[in-house]
């Protein structure tokens, strides 16, 4: 909300500001996780694991005929406006039956969310040749405990990450999945 508000303040009033989602996030962390655990970030090819140089982060759009994944390119450089814009068009294209199949090929990791159906949690399936695909559950109201130990009302969202275990092993996906976790509790890290 804070980072939206000040987006429409960057705004002159006939423009309509771009509205950062809580999927533009999880995105942007995955990219930035990925470049701490580049095993994340791999393929295997037939008898040796292949190192992707780039970040292209496949992410479910759910469409009247089912559900395709568009691909954001080069995603670890891109800064969060950027990738959100990307994002967005993608997903128009996706609705409208606009995608070409360039558009829908060539990822190297996938993010698929079912929050939005309020599912929680879920084990989502590789697409291969991805070694892991991301599982993003519904925010939830819980209580949580504050830095001194009192409970109060907090939100809570369960990741979950499927591994190809010739290319990620437990620890790895661990690793990813705790840095991952620190990036979404501060979001604003994702802006410098």
């Amino acid at each position: 909300e804070a980072i939206n508000e000040r987006l429409a303040q960057r705004c002159s009033p006939e423009e309509k500001p771009l509205k950062l989602t809580l999927n533009d996030l999880i995105l942007k962390a995955c990219a930035e996780a990925i470049k701490w655990v580049p095993e994340i970030n791999t393929s295997w090819e037939n008898d040796h694991i292949r190192y992707h140089g780039n970040v292209h982060l496949a992410f479910g759009v759910a469409v009247e005929d089912g559900l395709v994944t568009p691909v954001v390119r080069n995603a670890e450089s891109l800064d969060l406006t950027s990738l959100s814009l990307e994002a967005k068009s993608l997903i128009g294209k996706a609705r409208s039956k606009k995608l070409t199949p360039d558009e829908m090929t060539g990822s190297t990791f996938t993010v698929t969310n079912l929050g939005m159906f309020g599912v929680d949690f879920f084990s989502g399936i590789i697409n291969p040749p991805n070694a892991a695909i991301l599982s993003v559950g519904a925010s939830l109201n819980k209580p949580v405990l504050d830095s001194n130990g009192n409970l109060q009302a907090g939100e809570r969202m369960t990741l979950g990450l499927s591994c190809d275990h010739r290319l990620v092993d437990g620890a790895a996906g661990a690793v990813f999945l705790k840095r991952l976790g620190e990036i979404l509790e501060r979001p604003a890290s994702l802006l410098v």
